[in-house]
C-alpha cells in the first residue's frame, strides 16, 4: 500500500493575486511598521502599491517585464516588491552582489528596469544594461514611496494589475552544484503558500511578525511577509537580522513570532541569557525555524531559554517557501522532523516514480497549489524534477507513524563511504552537544577507495580556547558507529554560508583545499 504523509486539510485557494491580499485586513489596522518609521494601515499601504503599480505602467512597464529590486531590508523594499509584483514581474535580487552579479542576474531574468534606493547599491547601477530603465525609489515623511524615473524611457502602458495565473517575481535556485535555475513563481502559488503558513499557525490580526530574513529570498518574502498580511497582522520590517538589534525591537513592537534560519536562532541563543528580563515580558507565541536543519539540541535549547515552542518546517523557492510544518501546541512538535503538510501533499518516492510504503527511505517528493508547474525554458531539468504530478525535491526522508516527516538530508549531500550511506545531519547533531562546540558541520571528501571520507568543521565556544582532534574523535566514536565517525576535524573562525544563512556543505571540501 503506497502511503502518503498525513496532510491537514488544504486552505481555500483563493484564485487571488497577491494585491487582494492587503483587502485581507482591517483598512486602519497597522500593516507595515519598522523602528524609526511611521507605519502604514491597510488602506494606506494598499492605495500606495496601487499608485505605484500605475506609475510603473506610466513608465512602460507591466504584464510580461521582469523588474530587478536591489534594496536591503525594510518598508521601501516591502513596498516596492508589492509593487512591482502587482504591476508586472518582480525580481528581488541580493543588494550585497558585485557587479558581475547583478549583471549575470540581469541578463538571465532578462530585465527591463532596476529600482533602488539612490546612493545605496553602487555596483547594481554599475551593472545596468542600456536598455534598463532606472528607477529610483524615494521615502517620503509619511512613510509611503514614490519612484522616480531617472534613466531610459518606452511607451506607457495601459493600467492592468496582475492576475492569479500570472508571474509575480522570478527567483533562481542555489545553484550550488550547477548553474541557477530560473523559477518563474505566479501569484496563486505565493496565495496558496501564505494561505497555508497562516493555517498551519493560527496566525490573526491580533498577530505581529518580526521579519529578520532577507526579502530577496522566499522564505522571508512568504512566512514573515505575505502570510502576516494574508492574516490581517502586522509586520515589523527593520533593515535586516541584527542579534543586537533584535531585542530593542522585541522590547519596541512586542511581535508574538518570528521565523529564521538556525543560524540567526544560535546567535540569538547565545544572548538570550542576558535579556531574560525581555523575554520574560515579551513571550512569543511561536518561534519558526526553516531553510536549513535545525539540530535538535539547538531546538532544545531554543524552548528551554525562549518559553515558547520552536517550530520547524521545510520549505523551498519551486514550493513558493513552506511544504511542511511541526503543528502548534497541543498537538506534537518533534525534534528532528518537519511536521507535515499544511495545504500540501507529501509523500516518499524512489528512484523509478513509485510511492513507497510508510516508514521507507526515499526522495521526499510534494504537490499543491504552492507548487510552481516548472523552472523557466528548462525542459531537461523540469522532466526530471517534475514527476507524475510531484515534484521532487532532491531531499531524503522517510515518514514515521504518525505521519511526521523526518529529513535524512540532501541527496547530494550524503556521505557515500565505502558503500554506507551517511547523513551529515546526524553527525552535527552529535558534535553540537559537545560543551566546547558552538557550530558544526559534517562533509564529504574524496576518498581513493572508499570513494568518499567523513570530515568535520567546527566553530568553538567563546570561552572555549582549544579543543584536541582526539577528543572530539573519542567523542563521537562513544555516540556513533565507527563508519559514521569523522576522519579530520577542521576548527574553523566560522562556517562559510551563502547569502540567507545557509550552510555550504557540498562545497566544504573544495573550499578547504581538500578535494582535486
Amino acid at each position: 500500500m503506497n502511503q502518503q504523509a498525513t496532510s491537514a486539510p488544504a486552505s481555500p485557494a483563493l484564485n487571488a493575486a497577491i494585491l487582494d491580499l492587503l483587502g485581507r485586513g482591517s483598512a486602519d489596522h497597522p500593516a507595515l511598521v519598522a523602528p524609526d518609521r511611521p507605519g502604514l494601515t491597510y488602506q494606506q499601504l494598499h492605495n500606495n502599491v496601487v499608485a505605484l503599480a500605475e506609475q510603473l505602467h506610466g513608465f512602460g512597464l507591466g504584464r510580461g517585464d521582469r523588474i530587478a529590486i536591489a534594496m536591503a531590508n525594510g518598508p521601501e523594499m516591502v513596498i516596492s516588491f508589492l509593487a512591482a509584483a502587482s504591476c508586472a514581474t518582480a525580481a528581488p535580487l541580493n543588494p550585497k552582489y558585485k557587479p558581475d552579479e547583478f549583471a549575470f542576474y540581469y541578463e538571465d531574468t532578462h530585465a527591463a528596469a532596476l529600482i533602488a534606493m539612490p546612493g545605496t547599491v553602487e555596483a547594481a547601477y554599475a551593472a545596468i544594461a542600456p536598455h534598463m530603465l532606472q528607477i529610483d525609489a524615494l521615502p517620503n515623511p509619511d512613510g509611503t514611496l514614490t519612484l522616480n524615473l531617472v534613466r531610459g524611457t518606452r511607451a506607457a502602458r495601459p493600467v492592468a494589475f496582475a492576475q492569479a495565473d500570472d508571474i509575480a517575481m522570478i527567483l533562481h535556485t542555489s545553484g550550488t552544484t550547477s548553474r541557477p535555475k530560473r523559477v518563474p513563481i505566479r501569484h496563486r502559488n505565493l496565495v496558496a503558500s501564505a494561505l497555508n503558513i497562516g493555517q498551519t499557525y493560527q496566525l490573526t490580526q491580533n498577530d505581529t511578525a518580526l521579519c529578520v530574513m532577507p526579502l530577496f529570498h522566499i522564505h522571508g518574502i512568504v512566512a514573515s511577509l505575505l502570510s502576516t498580511l494574508a492574516s490581517g497582522g502586522t509586520v515589523v520590517c527593520p533593515s535586516g537580522f541584527d542579534a543586537l538589534k533584535f531585542w530593542g525591537w522585541v522590547q519596541e513592537f512586542r511581535p508574538t513570532w518570528y521565523s529564521a534560519v538556525p543560524t540567526m536562532h544560535q546567535m540569538l541563543l547565545a544572548r538570550a541569557d542576558r535579556n531574560q528580563e525581555i523575554i520574560r515580558a515579551n513571550r512569543f507565541r511561536f518561534i519558526r525555524s526553516s531553510s536549513a536543519p535545525l539540530p535538535p539540541v539547538v531546538m532544545e535549547r531554543l524552548e528551554s531559554a525562549f518559553g515558547a515552542p520552536v517550530l520547524e518546517s521545510y520549505g523551498m523557492t519551486e514550493a513558493s517557501h513552506q511544504m511542511t510544518s511541526n503543528p502548534l501546541p497541543p498537538a506534537a512538535h518533534k525534534a528532528g522532523s518537519v511536521g507535515y503538510g499544511f495545504g500540501v501533499q507529501a509523500a516518499i518516492m524512489d528512484e523509478t516514480g513509485q510511492l513507497l510504503p510508510q516508514g521507507s527511505k526515499g526522495e521526499v517528493v510534494v504537490r499543491g497549489p504552492n507548487v510552481v508547474d516548472g523552472y523557466e525554458h528548462n525542459p531537461e531539468a523540469n522532466a526530471t524534477a517534475f514527476v507524475n504530478g510531484w515534484f521532487r525535491t532532491g531531499d531524503q526522508g522517510v515518514i514515521d507513524s504518525d505521519g511526521y516527516l523526518m529529513l535524512t538530508g540532501r541527496l547530494k549531500e550524503l556521505i557515500n563511504r565505502g558503500g554506507e550511506k551517511i547523513s551529515p545531519l546526524e553527525i552535527d547533531d552529535v558534535l553540537l552537544r559537545h560543551p566546547a562546540v558552538a557550530e558544526a558541520l559534517a562533509f564529504a571528501v574524496p576518498h581513493k577507495s572508499l570513494g568518499e571520507e567523513v570530515h568535520a568543521a567546527v566553530v568553538l565556544r567563546s570561552n572555549v580556547s582549544e579543543v584536541s582532534e582526539r577528543e572530539l574523535r573519542d567523542y563521537c566514536a562513544a555516540l556513533l558507529a565507527e563508519f559514521k565517525v569523522p576522519k579530520a576535524f577542521h576548527i574553523l573562525a566560522e562556517l562559510p554560508r551563502g547569502a540567507t544563512g545557509k550552510l555550504q556543505r557540498i562545497n566544504m571540501a573544495k573550499v578547504l583545499g581538500l578535494s582535486e
